[in-house]
């Protein structure tokens, strides 16, 4: 992937993952994914995806958000992880991926998909930090309402934060402000990932 293209000329997949909190004897496994592209700048609602995932009838942290509780029927008839990389690797092989706070995305996407080399990754709370460093909450809910981009949001996912699709629509318009900003022309792809560092 060349790495000095400038990221306005180029597809982003912004992810999310809905997890089920830490529970002991349990791993961390992901109940519900979304994920939408930010072509050249823009955010390109056609291209959302989204899908829960089967985690059979384990346990859920009680402190875990979302609205799981009340959809574990339609949990258990979900496809199983390996079978929903079927729909999810030909979106995003080959793309540089974004998330808000990329631990939880990479670490599940790299559970699901463990001889795939994904991404680059770019992270749109280290972009936060960087752009904002003087905000009180960088939390993604915070972030955007404290921009002004939960009408634009609200235009494209009318759920609530702590939802896959929800959040990767937060995400990618985010993103796509960060992109528009002043001075941010010229910025490329290498730059967006050593923001992360």
């Amino acid at each position: 992937m060349v790495t000095n293209t400038k990221a306005r000329a180029m597809t982003f997949v912004v992810l999310d993952f809905e997890t089920t909190g830490a529970v002991r004897g349990f791993p961390i496994e992901p109940w519900q994914i979304g994920m939408v592209n930010v072509v050249q700048g823009v955010v390109q609602p056609e291209s959302q995806f989204e899908s829960l995932i089967h985690v059979g009838d384990r346990p859920f942290n009680p402190h875990a958000p979302g609205r799981h509780a009340a959809l574990r029927e339609q949990l258990e008839a979900a496809p199983r992880q390996h079978d929903l990389l079927h729909d999810v690797l030909p979106r995003i092989h080959g793309r540089p991926l974004v998330a808000h706070n990329i631990g939880t995305e990479r670490s599940l996407l790299t559970q699901m998909a463990p001889l795939h080399h994904l991404g680059p990754w770019i992270d749109t709370l280290d972009l936060a930090r960087y752009a904002y460093p003087d905000l009180t909450s960088k939390a993604l809910e915070d972030v955007t309402h404290t921009l002004g981009l939960t009408e634009r949001i609200a235009q494209f996912c009318n759920r609530q934060p702590h939802d896959a699709l929800y959040d990767a629509f937060a995400c990618a318009v985010l993103f796509e402000f960060f992109l528009s900003l002043p001075g941010w022309e010229n910025v490329t792809l290498s730059n967006l990932v050593k923001a992360n560092c």
